[in-house]
């Protein structure tokens, strides 16, 4: 087989000598293909200002808002002025049965959150984070959250004030188990070499499947830990 020792480019675009089997041959190039991007006077920052869209940001950051806002509002409104009507409904489930509802919604909206986070050129993870995000602070409205929520709840609605109770533990076990992860993760982070076999658990699909560990762990506490009779 013939080897190529040297090549040199001539004046043609189309052409270049090479040396091979120790004889000087011209051989045809490929052409370097037009640009496809047409010539403009935008910097890179200008490009980027283009696509960051403040708007649609300053929008969506007002509606975040008011889905914290409105829906906490709202169900602290009718657990106040609505207080029978509310309690006729909190009648269907059991304090098991509430907890769960109110730990899945907050479920949802974290889970929203990370995939906003690492899939961040779609708006589908925003905008179902805010809709759960609504949800949640609604039944935390309707469950009188807050560091004491105890008392409020007994106050408000009485013998069936361990629903209310159980809400509130489902909410608050939910965001305890996501600031464990996060200081797992973090750890891990920090422990773990990037060579060491041990830093697929850092990657994105092993983060998740601790993430809901995570999640389970305090559900389970909730449920079965003695908790709901204790407040």
């Amino acid at each position: 087989m013939a080897e190529t020792t040297h090549a040199e480019t001539t004046s043609s675009a189309n052409e270049a000598t090479e040396i091979i089997g120790g004889k000087v041959e011209t051989v045809e190039v490929s052409k370097h293909p037009d640009p496809t991007i047409p010539e403009t006077e935008l910097s890179l920052a200008d490009i980027e200002r283009s696509k960051s869209h403040p708007k649609r940001w300053i929008a969506y950051i007002i509606g975040v808002l008011i889905a914290v806002v409105a829906p906490y509002g709202a169900g602290r409104m009718l657990a106040v002025g609505h207080t029978a009507w509310v309690v006729e409904h909190f009648n269907v489930l059991t304090p098991q049965g509430m907890a769960f509802v109110s730990w899945t919604a907050t479920l949802a909206a974290l889970t929203c959150l990370g995939l906003a986070v690492v899939d961040s050129a779609h708006w589908l993870w925003r905008i179902l984070f805010a809709f759960a995000l609504a949800a949640e602070q609604f039944i935390a409205g309707l469950a009188l959250l807050r560091f004491d929520f105890w008392y409020s709840t007994y106050v408000v609605y009485g013998s069936v004030s361990p629903i209310a109770n159980a809400a509130n533990l489902g909410i608050i076990a939910a965001g305890l188990a996501v600031a464990a992860f996060i200081a797992v993760w973090i750890g891990l982070l920090v422990v773990i070499r990037k060579d060491s076999p041990l830093n697929v658990l850092t990657r994105c699909w092993a983060s998740f499947i601790m993430f809901f560990a995570f999640e389970a762990c305090a559900l389970l506490i909730v449920l079965f830990g003695g908790l709901l009779g204790t407040v």
